[in-house]
């Protein structure tokens, strides 16, 4: 017989908190649960924001946090849900780090806590109590840990990366824009 110990409680709460808030912002993205927008909604949301197409990158977006946070607080597939929720939430930290750190002030400070808590879960494992630990940890190997989290690293660096290009440009654009009536009100 099996005796659970205090890491394996801690890891089933951290589980279920973390992977119940992100499955649950998840939702609101795909399904327009909980005051949600569903796909429509937030994909017209993500081209506002430069996430180009709209509705693939809220289909993107709902499926790491809903799906990587659903097989979180299960313990399944755990290196893999962790890493594919840590890259929904960096993507969402990057829309918010214009307004500083405090999500008070709309800054990233509660995209990257999810972000760092999925991580820390994907590195740690799911415990005993979880469905990984049930089934021989068959998706859950230690090789799978940095596979998972250096592909959705180099996924969101080239998402992220694509997304501030577009908005440099547009910025130009705006900026060339404006120059021009200045020239055109000033006779230049």
């Amino acid at each position: 017989m099996t005796c659970y110990d205090r890491r394996d409680l801690g890891l089933l709460l951290l589980r279920l908190g973390t992977g119940g808030v992100l499955a649950a912002h998840g939702a609101q993205k795909l399904f327009g649960w909980f005051g949600g927008h569903g796909i429509e909604g937030t994909g017209q949301f993500m081209e506002s924001v430069g996430y180009r197409p709209g509705k693939a990158s809220a289909t993107a977006a709902g499926l790491a946090e809903w799906g990587g946070g659903t097989l979180l607080a299960l313990g399944l597939a755990t290196p893999a849900a962790g890493a594919a929720a840590a890259g929904g939430m960096a993507g969402a930290a990057a829309v918010h780090t214009p307004n500083g750190f405090f999500n008070q002030e709309g800054g990233y400070e509660y995209a990257a806590t999810l972000a760092l808590a999925a991580t820390g879960l994907a590195v740690t494992g799911p415990g005993r109590l979880s469905l990984d630990h049930a089934l021989g940890h068959v998706v859950d190997r230690g090789w799978m840990v940095p596979a998972a989290l250096g592909a959705t690293a180099a996924m969101t660096a080239v998402v992220v990366g694509m997304r501030n290009k577009r908005l440099a440009e547009a910025e130009k654009e705006e900026q060339a824009e404006q120059f021009g009536e200045q020239d055109a009100l000033f006779g230049e």
